[in-house]
């Protein structure tokens, strides 16, 4: 039989910016990219809200996302590690 091949899930690193919710943080993630016409480099934050079941992170830790199926409306993303606390 032919093996299905799962296609590579995204990877992000955030910062937690909030942590209120149950099971829910808030990650901050900057992107960054030459302008278009300018060169000059841009930087892009951009808010998702990610499933933490253990209730690992705090506000300021820094995390490694990872994209997975719908859990909620929002929630596309979930904390696979924390990389470094907050202090």
């Amino acid at each position: 039989m032919t093996e299905i091949q799962r296609t590579s899930r995204k990877v992000r690193t955030g910062v937690v910016v909030s942590d209120k919710r149950l099971n829910t943080v808030t990650v901050a993630i900057e992107i960054q990219y030459p302008h278009p016409k300018y060169g000059k480099i841009v930087k892009k934050t951009r808010k998702l809200h990610v499933h933490d079941d253990k209730f690992d992170s705090k506000v300021g830790d820094t995390v490694e996302i990872m994209e997975t199926k719908p859990i909620s409306k929002t929630k596309r993303w979930r904390v696979t590690e924390v990389i470094e606390r907050a202090r």
